[in-house]
């Protein structure tokens, strides 16, 4: 088992190029197969979850060929219908499979996910859309197994907001025939690049980037080239990491636009910011104030940055309430954090922060992906060394992270 130890004390400086985003690389990456013609991606991240989906991809029939960041697939011989339980269990995204399977092949064969650490993930949005859309789907020994001849256009009302459900359903949508309407759809900057991919694939969508997409089906769809989108999560990342160690960095290869929320309550803790084109520049020299925190679907504050601003509150001056909507177990962070001296009180959904002046490295265990950046950053601001066990979760969403912050000056180095 490998674990990072993290000797405390040293502040962010330098300049790092952010990856390609993981939650847009892998709806992206099931998209080839709505097509028998090549897709070739360009910016696609080295992750853990982005190998386990081409391997899912491969094992279907899909031929990929992989240079660096640059991957181009070809599902002109699909074979296999089906994504195992073996594959979706360790990469929930494994379910996008089922939307394009349907739309193109007329049945797909998708095991269930199993649960998931920091909560309830359903997958109920996505069956009960494309029942919607004409599909007949039979859950058995733990599989989805869904059949249409073709589907139809259909108007689709989420009862929650489904990043994962509305890009399934807007892929098996492309090939339905007639027109398919999502109504209160995930807006996150991820959905939009899947859209404008598979624009360039030849779909016909509208509405894109609002919470009602309308996609107008059509017989079939082509290859394309296409440019993965920068990794706001990574970004934001970096940029708190930055704002705890007081330091100075500049982000290359990003997006300022995608991370309205993040940086104005960076801002709010006390950073300068300036941004130029793709990238962002941001200064600390003093203690970071407490900001308040409360997470809900795009526009609003993302739910994968709240562990993040957790750490950051920490060592801030004065005290935080940071209010957790999307998930309801996204607090296993706090237990871990507590090891290192942070004061922090729950009840429900809410966590309470009184800012300490400083935090003492311990031996500590991550959760789930956030909670291991956040665990990072209270080891970058913590007195004497901090190891982390279980960081195999951090490689499923954050491209070479230790190289990235050795960088940028950090003391960090993995052990095996």
């Amino acid at each position: 088992m490998q674990k990072l130890a993290i000797q405390g004390g040293s502040r962010l400086n330098g300049e790092v190029r952010i990856s390609g985003a993981k939650n847009a690389a892998l709806p992206i990456l099931c998209a080839s197969l709505l097509t028998s013609e090549p897709l070739q991606l360009a910016n696609v991240p080295d992750l853990n979850d982005v190998a386990t989906m081409r391997k899912l991809l491969q094992q279907m029939g899909i031929s990929i060929e992989v240079n660096g960041g640059q991957v181009v697939l070809s599902a002109a011989h699909i074979d296999k219908l089906e994504a195992p339980y073996d594959m979706v269990k360790t990469m929930r995204a494994a379910i996008l499979v089922l939307g394009p399977l349907v739309a193109r092949f007329g049945e797909a064969r998708v095991s269930l996910p199993g649960g998931c650490a920091i909560g309830s993930r359903p997958v109920d949005l996505h069956i009960k859309g494309l029942q919607t859309m004409g599909a007949e789907i039979h859950i058995e020994h733990g599989y989805i197994h869904a059949k249409a001849k073709r589907l139809k256009g259909a108007r689709i009302f989420f009862d929650l907001v489904s990043v994962t459900g509305t890009e399934n359903l807007m892929m098996a949508a492309t090939l339905a025939d007639g027109v398919t309407v999502l109504e209160n759809a995930a807006r996150e900057p991820e959905v939009v690049d899947l859209a404008h991919c598979l624009i360039a694939m030849g779909a016909r969508i509208d509405g894109v980037g609002s919470d009602t997409i309308t996609i107008t089906g059509v017989k079939k769809l082509h290859g394309t080239s296409h440019r993965i989108m920068p990794d706001r999560i990574e970004s934001g990342t970096f940029l708190v990491a930055a704002t705890a160690t007081g330091g100075s960095i500049a982000l290359t290869d990003t997006r300022a636009d995608i991370l309205d929320n993040v940086l104005e309550k960076l801002q709010e803790a006390g950073a300068t910011i300036q941004v130029s084109g793709s990238t962002i520049s941001l200064q600390m020299n003093k203690r970071p104030k407490a900001v308040n925190v409360r997470t809900a679907p795009y526009p609003a504050f993302p739910t994968d940055m709240q562990a993040q601003f957790m750490a950051m509150n920490c060592i801030a001056e004065g005290s935080a309430m940071v209010v957790e909507t999307i998930f309801e177990n996204r607090f296993m962070h706090v237990q871990e954090l507590r090891r290192l001296g942070a004061q922090i009180d729950v009840e429900g959904n809410t966590a309470v922060i009184r800012g300490c002046a400083q935090l003492e490295g311990a031996a500590i265990m991550a959760t789930d992906l956030r909670a291991s950046a956040c665990l990072i950053i209270a080891g970058l601001v913590a007195q004497g060394e901090t190891i982390i066990d279980r960081i195999y979760h951090l490689d499923r969403g954050y491209e070479h992270i230790e190289a990235k912050l050795s960088q940028l000056g950090a003391d960090i180095r993995r052990l095996k």
